[in-house]
C-alpha cells in the first residue's frame, strides 16, 4: 500500500512536470476586419501526449448565460513543422489535435465577431474589441498554465488597451499567469482616445472608443473620487493598474466587470447633460465596486470557473444586487448625490420591486440560481414570474444595512460586513458560502438574521419599508395609499401605427378578462386606440368596478372583451429626512450614510 502511494505521488509529480513544460502563445491579427474576423494562431510546445484537446469557453464570467462562443469559430486546422496534423471536433467546444511525437504544434482558426455588447467580441473596419472567452482556446487540463499574447493591429490601427501585463521590450505583447486571468482581461485594439489618472496609488487608463462629448479633465477628477471612496471602504486597492474600456454608441449602456478592468457601454452624447453625466458615473461606480465584490469577495461557486457549463450560485443578489446598492453609497460619499437624493432613489428602488408581480413569486436566492435560464432569457411573462437579483438584491442590501446600523446604534453597517468578508476570502483563498455570509452579518450586528433570511432572501415577503427607513429617521409615504385608481394592467407598444399589448400584469383586470400579449387593440368603449392604453380617457375617466369593452384583433380575427376595472395595486413612495429624528435615529443615519 505504501509503495502504491509513493508510485502515485511520483506519477502525479511527473504529470505536473510535463504540464509545466508546456509553453502556450497566441498571436491575434486582423486580415479582414471589415468582414468582422480575427485570425488566431495558438502555439503549443513541450507536449508529451499523442494528442491534445483544446477547448473554447461557452460563457463569460459575470454574464450568467451559456453563449456557445464556439459557434463563431471557422477554419480550425493544426500543423507541426509545416505539415498538417489530423484534427477533429469531439464535442461542441472541443477540438482534438493528434500530434504523435511532435513537440511543437501550431493551431490556426478564425473567429467571426459582430455582436455589440460588453460581453461579446466585435470587430469592424474601425476597431476590434476582443472578449477573451470568445477568442482564446485553452488546452484541456491546463487552465493554470501561463501564456503570451501578441496582438498585431490592422494596418491603420495604432493602440491596444488591456489589463494584461505587457512583456518588456515587445510591442503589443502581453503575459497572463493563467487562463482565468486571460479570460478576465478584455482587449481593445484600434485608435481609441486614451487618457490616464492616478487614484489610491493605482494608475488608471481610460480608453474611449467611438467618439463622444466627454471632458477628459472632468472625468479624471470625478472618476478618481469614486475609486478613492471604494478603496477607503475596503482599506486597500488590490491592483497595480486598472483599465476602463468605454464603447460609445448612438444609444447604449451596460457594463461588465473584470479582474483589473471593466468594459462600459455609453451614449456618446450623454456627457453634456447632468443626468447623463451622473448616469455614466453611476455605471463607473457599479463596475469599479466589483473590483472587490465578485472579483475577490465572491460566492464559492464563482471561481475557479468551469468554462464548459453553468456555475450555479444562490448569491448573485449579493454579487450584483449589493453592487447596485453600493453604487448609490459611492455616489453619495463622492459628493455626486446629496442625502435627500440618496434616500429618494432608494425609496424608488423599493417601490420598483414591490410593483413587480414576480417579486411575490420568485425569491432572491432562486433568481440568482436560475439566472442561467431566466434572467438573460426574458419573455412576455417574466415580470409576472421573476424578479431581478439586481433589483431585489439592492433592496435587501438597503434593509440589511439599516438593520445592522440600528442594532449597533450606528456603530456598524453593511460596510463592515463586506470588508470582513473580503478579508476572509483573501485569507481562505476561496469564496464564501451563504451560511458564512449570514454568520458574518450576525457577528457584526450582534443579532439573529434567521427571520430576515427567511423573509427576504429565501422568501418573497413584502418589504416593511416604513419600519426600516424609520430606523434612520426617514419618513416614507405611499402617495397612492387610499386612492382608488382604475387600472387595466397592460403595457403597450406601437408598431407601424398599430397598438399591441406588450405585457399583461398578473391578477390585473386584463389578466382576468383574458387579454393577451400581441393582441392588436382597436378600440376601448368604442374609442379608437392611438396612444398609451392606460392613459386613455376611456380608462382614466372610469371608476374601479366599471366594465369597459375592449376590441382587439388576435391572429387576424376580431375579438371583444368585457373588462371589469380593478384598482391600481402599485405603490409610489416619497421619502423625506425627518428633522425631528431621535438621537438614535440620527446616529443610525450617520452610520448608514458613512459621511
Amino acid at each position: 500500500m505504501k509503495k502504491s502511494l509513493v508510485g502515485l505521488v511520483v506519477l502525479i509529480a511527473l504529470g505536473m512536470t510535463a504540464k509545466s513544460q508546456v509553453k502556450i502563445g497566441f498571436e491575434v491579427s486582423f486580415i479582414e476586419p471589415q468582414a468582422h474576423y480575427a485570425e488566431v494562431q495558438m502555439d503549443l510546445s513541450g507536449l508529451q501526449k499523442e494528442y491534445t484537446d483544446v477547448k473554447m469557453p461557452v460563457w463569460a464570467p459575470g454574464s450568467y448565460l451559456i453563449r456557445e462562443f464556439e459557434k463563431n469559430v471557422e477554419g480550425f486546422k493544426a500543423s507541426a513543422a509545416g505539415k498538417s496534423l489530423k484534427a477533429e471536433k469531439i464535442d461542441k467546444n472541443t477540438w482534438r489535435v493528434f500530434h504523435a511525437n511532435a513537440n511543437a504544434v501550431k493551431i490556426n482558426y478564425r473567429v467571426y465577431a459582430f455582436e455589440i455588447s460588453v460581453r461579446t467580441s466585435f470587430i469592424d473596419a474601425d476597431h476590434a474589441f476582443l472578449s477573451p472567452t470568445g477568442i482564446f482556446m485553452y488546452p484541456a487540463g491546463m487552465l493554470k498554465s501561463p501564456s503570451i499574447v501578441k496582438i498585431i493591429p490592422y494596418k491603420t490601427w495604432t493602440k491596444v488597451s488591456t489589463g494584461l501585463e505587457p512583456v518588456s521590450g515587445k510591442k503589443f505583447t502581453y503575459y497572463s499567469p493563467d487562463f482565468d486571468t486571460l479570460f478576465d482581461s478584455p482587449i481593445e485594439v484600434g485608435n481609441q482616445d486614451v487618457f490616464e489618472f492616478e487614484a489610491s496609488g493605482v494608475r488608471h487608463e481610460v480608453a474611449m472608443v467611438g467618439g463622444g462629448n466627454y471632458d477628459p479633465a472632468r472625468l479624471k477628477v470625478d472618476m478618481a473620487k469614486i475609486v478613492e471612496q471604494g478603496t477607503a471602504m475596503y482599506g486597500e486597492n488590490p491592483n497595480k493598474h486598472y483599465t476602463f474600456i468605454v464603447h460609445h454608441f448612438l444609444r447604449g449602456g451596460g457594463g461588465l466587470e473584470h479582474l483589473n478592468s471593466t468594459v462600459l457601454g455609453a451614449s456618446r452624447d450623454q456627457y453634456t447633460s447632468e443626468r447623463g453625466y451622473l448616469g455614466f458615473l453611476e455605471l463607473v461606480a457599479h463596475e469599479y465596486y466589483h473590483l472587490w465584490n465578485v472579483k475577490r469577495l465572491r460566492p464559492v461557486a464563482l471561481g475557479p470557473f468551469d468554462y464548459d457549463k453553468e456555475n450555479y450560485t444562490t448569491n448573485l443578489w449579493i454579487s450584483e444586487g449589493f453592487t447596485a446598492y453600493y453604487e448609490n453609497k459611492l455616489m453619495l460619499r463622492a459628493g455626486f448625490k446629496n442625502e435627500a437624493e440618496f434616500v429618494s432613489g432608494l425609496a424608488t428602488a423599493v417601490a420598483n420591486v414591490e410593483n413587480t408581480p414576480g417579486a411575490k413569486v420568485q425569491s432572491a436566492a432562486d433568481a440568482s440560481f436560475d439566472s442561467w435560464i431566466k434572467f438573460y432569457r426574458p419573455n412576455e411573462n417574466s415580470n409576472n414570474s421573476t424578479v431581478s437579483y439586481y433589483a431585489k438584491g439592492e433592496v435587501i442590501g438597503l434593509l440589511m444595512d439599516l438593520e445592522i446600523a440600528n442594532a449597533t446604534k450606528g456603530k456598524k453597517s453593511l460596510d463592515d460586513v463586506m470588508k470582513a468578508m473580503y478579508e476572509q476570502c483573501k485569507k481562505l483563498k476561496r469564496g464564501y458560502t451563504d451560511a458564512e455570509f449570514k454568520a458574518m452579518v450576525e457577528k457584526i450586528s450582534g443579532v439573529s438574521f434567521t427571520d430576515f433570511w427567511a423573509k427576504y432572501v429565501n422568501g418573497t415577503a413584502s418589504t416593511d419599508y416604513v419600519k426600516y427607513f424609520g430606523y434612520a429617521g426617514i419618513n416614507v409615504k405611499n402617495e397612492n395609499e387610499g386612492k382608488s385608481i382604475p387600472y387595466l394592467g397592460v403595457a403597450s407598444r406601437k408598431i407601424e401605427g398599430k397598438i399591441y399589448i406588450a405585457s399583461v400584469s398578473r391578477n390585473s383586470a386584463a389578466w382576468e378578462a383574458g387579454l393577451n400579449v400581441n393582441d392588436e387593440v382597436i378600440s376601448i368603449d368604442g374609442v379608437p386606440v392611438e396612444a398609451v392604453i392606460e392613459r386613455m380617457p376611456a380608462i382614466t375617466g372610469k371608476k374601479v368596478g366599471d366594465v369597459i369593452k375592449v376590441d382587439v384583433i388576435r391572429d387576424g380575427l376580431p375579438k371583444s372583451f368585457e373588462v371589469k376595472l380593478k384598482a391600481n395595486p402599485n405603490i409610489k413612495l416619497v421619502a423625506e429626512i425627518n428633522p425631528n429624528a431621535t438621537p438614535q435615529q440620527v446616529a443610525v443615519r450617520k452610520g448608514w450614510f458613512g459621511i
